[in-house]
């Protein structure tokens, strides 16, 4: 970067921020990705659904050059790979295809009642799930003989499979135990070592396999003679998906999406082509490993079996699906832009994470690198003290009394008499031991409820208050005609509401209006009530010139809309995420966005690449408290609102290390940091 990240704006400016399994999965020898494939053997082939298209075809890059398409007029669900095979699951799941070197087709299965959820391929073996609720719901075939199942007899129901170097592996739903089976010993052995634990899914490697277990944590268990056992860092809900090749591992961040990989021997794996890069998914072939990256839906491909072709080099490849287009109610969220990718066939359900319940927590141990140490011998050591000072207290401080005015705001304490009754007062950990408790107080959700269904009757009778609880109510017909009949040229985002689109009212206001999703891709409409009360109630108090105001509402029928001023230099969440909004570093490298940046370094310990050296290093409490601050920030920028700390928590955080700093006896707080989740 041209200039390094101050800690404390840096840490503010990411506290600030308020603002992450699809229907059908597929394991190529340890990948968790369902629209990218990895063919090893004679050639090295790399295949994808492409996005944008009217027809999801299957497009392949192979030996420097993209290949004809391969069954242009059919769509896709899925594609995997192995040695010298190509399988792909057409749209729907009731037939699945493969094809050899030559680009032969073959079908394998075809059931037009009894669907496949699910494929793995490793060398030879192929093996999918049923959508069976009764009976054995796995179906493997080997080699070219379709007709010879390699599976054990066992009338059992699979949650999830994988298949590695001539073994697969499945959890099964009853009891979340592994059973492996193959013609190799290999799988007794990581079947035996895995028999104590209880896992929410696996992968399987060339000899080895892992996966996340019920408690989050990353288990490996099988061969580590090039250390593809020895997980690099290993927390509770770390990591969200993993990838395996014959001698190393791969998995993607849950925090932001980064790569981090191990094993291979002597390092190999240990490349900086991935850093700042966020990953939608990832596939290991033999000896490398492939990932769809999250900003422009390409490919790009790394490690020391990677051929003829520069790692980290986005393929020539049209954009590629994140995920199956599908026209059936999603179990999570949908996944933005789907309306564009699939090119108006359907939507794409965005994975579903395992749930985080995150207990109180100390800050990591981070060792501090010699060069933000004490410098006795420094003449200005008190004036760099002073402005270190000055810059946490005053930005912490001030942006702590912003928050302060919001949260009083909401709970109704800096309004007298028109104080918000049954609202629910949150407790501090550890600072409000002596608050009276109210009995069998009202949940936050049913009260924000009420307060939205009784400012939307006061709007309707004419009654509502000037002041606080000022909203327009807006016809569905001039909403539609603002935004051009909710025309894709007018969509400018997506949320867990709906989609947002830009606007102009017939008086030439500009606003973003944001439109519940409707027809089979919403959760039931009780829910779609709740949040759209909810924001009302919310927003419709909340008044300062750094939050968006809400203008107005749509409730007609079953369409529910909410009406806000149009942001025109973009959202908070742009500034911190978009990549454009940072200059090229002084080596030419490619720009990241500020989370990008400093997360990682947060997480690394390194804070000393994001301090700005004009500040001086600070001293041992002053760097307690800059660490304090950075690790609360570094979790408010989670991207889904319930992994994120309580309102409550920051506050708590923030005046903890506002009291480390302004120690000087270097006394150290023992209160807790707080990062609960809601």
């Amino acid at each position: 970067m041209t200039t390094p990240f101050s800690a404390v704006i840096a840490a503010t400016i990411l506290f600030l921020a308020a603002v992450s399994p699809p229907p059908l999965s597929v394991q190529a020898l340890g990948g968790s990705a369902a629209t990218i494939a990895v063919v090893y053997g004679s050639a090295t082939t790399i295949c994808t659904i492409a996005a944008e298209q009217p027809i999801q075809q299957i497009q392949c890059w192979s030996n420097g050059q993209l290949l004809p398409a391969i069954l242009p007029t059919t769509s896709f669900d899925a594609v995997a790979g192995g040695s010298d095979t190509l399988c792909g699951v057409r749209s729907g799941g009731f037939s699945l295809l493969c094809w050899n070197t030559t680009f032969t087709p073959k079908r394998i299965y075809n059931n037009a009642s009894v669907p496949l959820t699910s494929l793995a391929i490793g060398d030879t073996q192929i093996c999918a799930l049923k959508n069976a609720t009764t009976g054995e719901n796995a179906i493997c075939w080997r080699g070219d003989d379709v007709s010879s199942a390699q599976f054990p007899n066992r009338n059992s129901q699979f949650r999830v499979i994988s298949s590695g170097l001539g073994f697969s592996c499945g959890v099964l739903d009853s009891n979340n135990q592994v059973l492996c089976w193959g013609d190799d010993g290999i799988s007794r052995s990581i079947e035996s070592e895995f028999a104590n634990l209880s896992m929410a899914n696996i992968q399987a490697g060339g000899r080895h396999a892992c996966g996340i277990d019920n408690s989050g944590f990353v288990v490996c268990r099988g061969d580590n003679s090039n250390g593809q056992l020895n997980i690099p860092a290993n927390s509770a809900y770390e990591y969200r998906a993993l990838a395996l090749g014959a001698n190393h591992s791969c998995a993607i961040r849950r925090l932001n999406r980064t790569v981090v990989c191990w094993g291979g021997g002597n390092g190999e794996f240990s490349s900086n082509i991935t850093n700042g890069i966020s990953f939608e998914s990832i596939v290991a072939g033999l000896n490398f490993t492939c990932g769809l990256i999250t900003s422009n839906f390409t490919v790009i491909c790394w490690g020391p079996g990677w051929p003829n072709y520069a790692s980290g080099i986005e393929l020539p490849l049209q954009k590629t699906l994140p995920g199956p287009c599908v026209n059936t109610p999603c179990q999570c969220n949908i996944y933005p832009e789907s309306q564009t990718l699939c090119s108006g066939n359907g939507h794409i359900c965005r994975a579903c994470d395992i749930p985080i319940s995150i207990p109180p927590i100390s800050p990591p141990s981070l060792p501090l690198p010699p060069s933000i140490g004490p410098s006795p011998s420094s003449p200005s050591r008190g004036l760099r003290r002073g402005l270190l000072a000055f810059a946490i207290v005053g930005s912490v401080g001030g942006f702590a009394g912003i928050c302060s005015v919001i949260y009083c705001l909401w709970a109704g304490v800096c309004f007298g008499k028109k104080k918000i009754h049954n609202s629910v007062q949150p407790t501090i950990t550890g600072a409000n031991a002596a608050q009276q408790p109210s009995s069998n107080p009202p949940s936050r959700s049913s009260t924000l409820r009420r307060q939205g269904s009784m400012l939307i009757r006061r709007q309707r009778s004419g009654t509502s208050s000037k002041h606080a609880d000022k909203a327009e109510e807006f016809l569905f017909s001039d909403l539609a005609a603002a935004t051009n009949d909710f025309s894709l040229e007018n969509k400018i985002g997506a949320g867990s509401f709906g989609v947002v689109y830009k606007g102009k009212l017939p008086d030439g206001r500009e606003v973003a209006i944001k439109r519940s999703e409707t027809g089979p891709k919403t959760k039931k409409f009780q829910e779609k009530e709740s949040a759209f009360e909810s924001e009302i109630a919310f927003l419709s108090r909340l008044h300062h010139k750094h939050l968006v105001r809400l203008v107005g509402y749509c409730d007609e029928r079953d369409e529910r809309l909410l009406v806000y001023e149009y942001m025109k230099n973009g959202a908070l969440y742009d500034h911190l995420h978009d990549k454009n909004n940072v200059q090229k570093s002084e080596n030419g490298g490619a720009p990241i966005s500020v989370v990008d940046y400093a997360v990682p370094a947060i997480m690394a310990g390194e804070l000393a690449r994001i301090l700005d050296h004009r500040v001086g290093p600070p001293e041992l409490n002053e760097s307690e408290a800059v660490e304090l601050v950075a690790y609360t920030a570094m979790h408010c920028v989670h991207l889904e609102g319930k992994d994120r700390p309580t309102m409550t928590d920051i506050v708590a955080n923030l005046e903890r290390a506002l009291a480390l700093c302004a120690d000087s006896h270097g006394s150290i707080s023992s209160g807790p940091i707080s990062i609960v989740s809601d």
